[in-house]
């Protein structure tokens, strides 16, 4: 799970789960830093370092998943260790309550979760994908204010990620739901991994 810093996620899922951190969140931080001192070279160079590690992601992303391992192992890794020892140097110098302060704590804070994605080929850098989205959901909630009690909330939530993996995936969500919705109550668990939008593409593509 890929999430930002917010505290409230840590009680999501179980004990095995992988959680991983969002670097773009981090990098934002900097960012605002960098805004309120444009001058302050050591938060334009920290930006600088997120800039080069998203773009080594870059490459990254068009390769397989060992391929990507390997290009992160050799490039991505260094450049983390160079700015975690940089990091862990400004922490000790400076204010706390300084922009760049809060925003070398936060991402120290977050670093073993920031940097699962070396062990973890398989995660992005970050979850803007995940979050651009959720943008029309965040815009049209006032609309949906209808949707009924609390219980009704983790249902649409479900409801929505399945509609929007079939749009990532080109998958027709009208004939993906003809097809796996029949019968769906009757399926035992393990067979539910069956009826994914994954699976029905892997089914359904030509050979």
């Amino acid at each position: 799970m890929q999430t930002d810093g917010y505290a409230a996620y840590e009680r999501v899922g179980g004990v095995k789960m992988v959680r991983a951190a969002c670097w773009a969140h981090a990098r934002r931080k900097f960012v605002e830093a960098l805004k309120l001192s444009p001058k302050d070279a050591v938060a334009a160079r920290l930006v600088a370092a997120m800039n080069e590690l998203f773009a080594i992601d870059a490459q990254a992303r068009e390769l397989s998943c060992e391929e990507r391992h390997r290009l992160r192992q050799q490039r991505s890794a260094p450049l983390l260790g160079s700015l975690r020892e940089e990091l862990k140097r400004l922490q000790r110098e400076l204010l706390p309550a300084s922009a760049l302060g809060k925003a070398v704590s936060y991402t120290l804070t977050l670093w073993a979760k920031l940097v699962c994605f070396l062990d973890h080929p398989e995660l992005e850098l970050s979850n803007n994908i995940a979050e651009n989205s959720m943008r029309g959901i965040a815009l049209g909630r006032k609309n949906w204010i209808h949707v009924g009690s609390e219980k009704a909330g983790p249902k649409v939530a479900a409801i929505l990620s399945v509609i929007e993996s079939c749009r990532r995936m080109g998958v027709p969500a009208r004939a993906y739901l003809a097809e796996i919705l029949p019968g769906l109550n009757d399926l035992k668990v393990k067979e539910v991994a069956e009826r994914t939008p994954a699976a029905w593409v892997k089914r359904n593509r030509p050979d």
